[in-house]
C-alpha cells in the first residue's frame, strides 16, 4: 500500500497493573478455588516440572531452576526463591484442554435397528497458573484448528471456554527457547485472565479480561495493592533482558517455499539413521493433534463406546491403508512431521503449527534439533551467491572506460536519469549499493550512486547541483561519458532475509537505495514486512513516482511519504521524514534499516530507530564524502580510520562507532 499518512487505531486494555507479594499467591489460587476451578500449575514430579493440581503455593516449584539442551534436561537449584524460575517442561496445558483420551459416542445394535448418542462434553472448571507466551500462541494455534473451522471439537471447545488463564512472562530462558523466531513470545500480551511477572519479592499483576478484573476487584483486593513504576520498569527490563537472550536463530521467511522446495533433499534419509520415530516430540508438542478412534465393545458385542486418543505420524501404523503404509520409512514420517509443522500448516489454517518452546528439542532421546535441520535441509536463499565485489573497471587515477547514453528520463525539474550501455560487462555485474567515479573532459570526476543495473549496463539518477552535474544532466542520446567502478561495498540485503526491513531517505537519497527496492520487490516472500520512508522538498521533487506506485500496489512495499514543502495540490504530509515514524506502530525487534541522507537527517533517523528497538548493528547508512580516486589513494574521503570509498560508502552505525555525526572527522 502506498499511503501518505498511516493512523494509529485506538488500543483500549483492561485497567490494573497491581502488586502480589508472595503471600499473595496463595490468595490467588484459594480465590480459584473458591470459584469452584481445580487449580492446576508447576509442580516437580519425577525429576522435571510438571503441570498436574495443586492446592497451594507450597505444591509449586519455589527455587527450582532447569538445564535444558538437545536430547537432555536436569532441574537445578536457584540461589532464589523464584516460582516461575524455569522453562517449560514435558507436559503442556493440551492435557486438559484436548485430554489424552475422551468417549466419544456410544453405539447400540437393538435387532435390526442400529443407534447412536453423543456423549456431551461436561468439563469441569479449570484454572491454569504459569502459562507461558509460547503457550498461549498454543492455544490459539490449537482454537483455529479445534474451534474455529468449519467443523469444530465441542470437547475441546467446551474445555476451552471453561479455563481460567493465569499467564506468566518469561524472566529466563533456555537454550532449546525460540519463540522469538516464531513470533509467540516471550512477552504475554494477550489471551490471558491475569498476568504475572515474578520479582524479587513478589509479582506484577496484570489484568486481561472482565474475568480477571472480577478476581481484582473482589477477592484479591486485599492481596493487592498499585505496582510502583519502578516495579513495572524491573519486569518489562527482565522480559526484555529474556528477549535478548533467546535471540532469533531461526529465519522463518520463506521458510514454508523453502521446506516444499526439498522434499527430495538427502538430509531425510540422513535424519532416519538418527530419528527413532518414538513420537516424544508429537507427544510433547502443545499443538500436535493428531488422533485416533479405538471402538471398546461390551461383552454382548451389540453395544459399543467410540473413545478417540492421542496418535502420532511417527507410528507406524498411522498411514496404514489396505495396501499397506504409504509413510513406511522413518525418513517419510519425519518429513511428514516437519513439513507439516513448518510448511502445510500455513495452508490448511493459516499460521505455522510451531510456538517455539523447544519441547521437541529438549525430550527428542537422540537430541534432534528442529532448528538444525530446518537449516540443513530449507536454508535461507540468498539473493545472489556468497556476495563479493566485482573487480572495478580502470581502477587507476588517470583510467576510465568509455560509456555511451542510450536513453535519458527526466525525473523532476533539476534530476535526470541516464541509461549507459556499451561500458565494460563488470559494471551490469555490481552490488546494490556500488557507485561509479563518472567523468566529462573539462570537469573534475565525480562519485555518482548506480540507481539501477541493466543487462548491458547501469543506470545513474543525477540531480543537477553544480558544473559538472548540471553538464551530466544534459548529456543526450549518443553522448559519451567516462566511468570507473564499480566501486564500494553493497547494502547487506542478504542480512534482511527473514526480517522486517525499514528504508529511510529523502531527495536524490533514494536512488542509491533504487536497486535494494527493486531486488525486494522482485523476491518478495523472503521479506518480513517492507516499509520505505520517503521525503522531497516540494511534491514536484518527488523521485520515481511510477515506480512508487508500482512498489506499492505490486511490490508489497508500505511507501509512506512526506514533503518539506506543499502547495494546495498536495493532501499528504508535510515535515522531516523522521515525523513519519510519529503514529507508526510496528517495533523494531526484527527489523533492519537501510537510511541514506545528510548526515544530520541520518543522526535523527538513527535515533528514532533505536527508541523502536532497531539496534546500531542493524542501522545501516551510506556516507557522503569528496571523493577524486574512488579506490582509497587520494586520501579526499577518509574518516578516522576508514577510506569511505573503499571501505564503503555503506556502513553500519555499529562499525562507524562514535566517529558517526561528530563534526570534523
Amino acid at each position: 500500500m502506498m499511503t501518505t499518512e498511516i493512523t494509529r487505531p485506538e488500543r483500549t486494555t483492561t485497567a490494573g497493573r497491581w502488586y502480589l507479594d508472595r503471600a499473595g499467591l496463595d490468595d490467588l489460587v484459594a480465590a480459584l478455588a473458591a470459584d469452584g476451578r481445580t487449580v492446576i500449575g508447576p509442580t516437580v514430579a519425577d525429576g522435571a516440572i510438571v503441570y498436574d493440581e495443586i492446592r497451594a503455593s507450597a505444591d509449586m516449584p519455589h527455587g527450582v531452576g532447569d538445564v535444558q539442551v538437545a536430547g537432555r534436561y536436569r532441574l537445578t537449584k536457584r540461589d532464589d526463591a523464584r516460582v516461575f524460575g524455569y522453562v517449560v517442561g514435558p507436559t503442556s496445558w493440551k492435557r486438559w484442554v484436548f485430554p489424552p483420551t475422551i468417549e466419544l459416542n456410544t453405539g447400540r445394535r437393538a435387532g435390526h435397528r442400529v443407534e447412536f448418542a453423543p456423549i456431551r462434553p461436561r468439563p469441569e472448571r479449570l484454572a491454569f497458573i504459569g502459562v507461558r507466551a509460547c503457550e498461549i500462541a498454543a492455544f490459539g494455534v490449537q482454537d483455529r484448528v479445534l474451534d474455529a473451522g468449519p467443523f469444530r471439537d465441542a470437547d475441546y471447545a467446551a474445555r476451552r471456554a471453561s479455563a481460567f488463564i493465569v499467564a506468566v512472562q518469561c524472566t529466563t530462558a533456555e537454550t532449546t527457547c525460540f519463540c522469538t523466531s516464531m513470533g509467540t513470545g516471550p512477552e504475554v500480551e494477550s489471551g490471558f485472565d491475569l498476568a504475572l511477572t515474578e520479582l524479587d519479592e513478589g509479582f506484577l499483576l496484570d489484568v486481561g479480561s472482565p474475568a480477571g478484573q472480577q478476581l481484582v476487584e473482589g477477592p484479591l483486593a486485599k492481596a493487592i495493592r498499585p505496582a510502583t513504576p519502578v516495579e513495572v520498569y524491573t519486569a518489562a527490563a527482565d522480559v526484555a533482558a529474556t528477549r535478548a537472550r533467546i535471540g532469533d536463530p531461526l529465519p522463518t521467511a520463506g521458510l514454508h517455499d523453502r521446506l516444499l522446495a526439498q522434499l527430495d533433499n538427502p538430509r531425510w534419509a540422513q535424519i532416519a539413521e538418527r530419528c527413532i520415530t518414538c513420537g516424544n516430540c508429537t507427544l510433547a508438542c502443545p499443538t500436535c493433534f493428531c488422533t485416533s478412534v479405538v471402538q471398546k465393545t461390551d461383552m454382548e458385542g451389540i453395544g459399543a463406546t467410540n473413545e478417540r486418543s492421542w496418535d502420532s505420524c511417527f507410528s507406524p501404523g498411522f498411514a496404514r491403508v489396505a495396501g499397506g503404509s504409504f509413510r513406511s520409512r522413518p525418513r517419510d514420517r519425519y518429513r511428514q512431521w516437519l513439513t507439516h509443522k513448518f510448511g502445510t500448516w500455513w495452508d490448511q489454517f493459516g499460521t505455522a503449527g510451531c510456538v517455539g518452546c523447544g519441547r521437541c528439542i529438549t525430550w527428542c532421546p537422540v537430541g534432534i534439533d528442529v532448528r538444525e535441520e530446518l537449516m540443513a535441509i530449507a536454508p535461507p536463499i540468498a539473493l545472489s551467491p556468497e556476495p563479493t565485489r566485482v573487480e572495478p573497471v580502470a581502477a587507476s587515477f588517470d583510467d576510465f572506460v568509455v560509456a555511451q547514453v542510450v536513453a535519458t528520463r527526466l525525473e523532476t525539474a533539476d534530476t535526470v536519469t541516464l541509461t549507459l550501455s556499451g561500458a565494460d560487462p563488470a559494471f551490469s555485474k555490481g552490488s546494490l549499493g556500488q557507485f561509479a567515479m563518472v567523468s566529462i573532459p573539462g570537469f573534475p570526476p565525480l562519485p555518482i550512486s548506480i540507481s539501477r543495473f541493466t543487462v548491458d549496463g547501469i543506470e545513474l539518477t543525477i540531480r543537477g547541483a553544480g558544473p559538472a552535474t548540471r553538464a551530466m544532466c544534459a548529456l543526450k542520446v549518443g553522448d559519451q561519458l567516462g566511468l570507473r567502478g564499480p566501486l564500494g561495498n553493497n547494502w547487506p540485503i542478504d542480512r534482511a532475509v527473514g526480517r522486517d526491513l525499514v528504508i529511510v531517505t529523502g531527495g536524490i537519497g533514494l536512488a542509491p537505495l533504487r536497486p535494494v527496492i527493486h531486488a525486494l520487490a522482485a523476491d518478495r516472500r523472503r521479506f518480513g514486512d517492507v516499509r520505505l520512508y520517503y521525503g522531497a522538498r516540494t511534491p514536484a521533487d518527488i523521485l520515481y513516482r511510477e515506480e512508487m506506485e508500482r512498489w506499492a500496489s505490486r511490490g508489497g512495499i508500505e511507501v509512506h511519504l512526506t514533503v518539506d514543502r506543499a502547495g494546495p495540490e498536495w493532501e499528504g504530509r508535510v515535515g522531516v521524514v523522521t515525523q513519519l515514524f510519529d503514529q507508526a506502530q510496528w517495533e523494531g525487534a526484527n527489523a533492519i534499516a537501510f537510511v541514506c541522507g545528510p548526515e544530520r537527517m541520518m543522526q535523527a533517523t538513527a535515533n528514532t530507530l533505536a527508541g523502536r528497538g532497531v539496534t546500531t548493528s542493524r542501522i545501516y547508512v551510506t556516507l557522503e564524502r569528496h571523493m577524486e580516486c574512488g579506490i582509497g589513494l587520494c586520501g579526499h574521503c577518509q574518516m578516522g580510520r576508514f577510506f569511505v570509498c573503499r571501505d564503503g560508502p555503506v556502513f553500519s552505525l555499529e562499525q562507524l562507532g562514535d566517529t558517526f555525526g561528530r563534526e570534523g572527522i
